[in-house]
């Protein structure tokens, strides 16, 4: 039997490695969002410990310094949580893209893996023929060696 050959072999392999190039990227882009996430949570618990202190210094004897301070903190995490979320906003975009990209890869290569079985197919089936003619051709000749023998003999 011929062995088989795919003629479009290395397009297949380059899809695989991009594909493989965009799963990297898209765990990179995960990354990425789940980072700033945790850092906008932390900046909760910042702007949670700053309200605890602006509690505290209400409390029992005031220290006015002490209050400002607590309230500029809290403006102020409350504006970093704001450009938090716009960094958030961005790492997911850039998520869903790479996302994108590799769903559309992924389409890619099972298009190229399925003309490659189709190519295969067509492949057996062409070696079947071979074959069987190969099989008729050879019933044949004997079939015609049996009958000059018997009409010679």
């Amino acid at each position: 039997m011929a062995r088989f050959r795919y003629r479009m072999q290395s397009i297949l392999d380059i899809k695989y490695k991009m594909e493989e190039q965009a799963k990297m990227d898209y765990a990179t882009a995960r990354m990425r969002l789940t980072e700033e996430e945790e850092k906008k949570e932390q900046l909760k618990r910042r702007k949670q410990s700053y309200e605890e202190e602006s509690r505290a210094a209400l409390k029992g004897r005031l220290k006015v310094r002490k209050i400002q301070e607590a309230g500029e903190a809290i403006l102020r995490m409350d504006e970093y949580i704001v450009q938090q979320d716009q960094e958030i906003r961005k790492a997911q975009i850039r998520l869903d893209a790479e996302r994108e990209k590799l769903t559309e890869l992924m389409k890619e290569r099972k298009t190229h893996e399925k003309l490659r079985e189709k190519a295969f197919e067509q492949f057996l089936a062409e070696e079947n023929a071979r074959e069987s003619k190969e099989i008729d051709e050879l019933t044949s000749y004997t079939y015609g060696q049996k009958q000059k023998q018997n009409q010679g003999g």
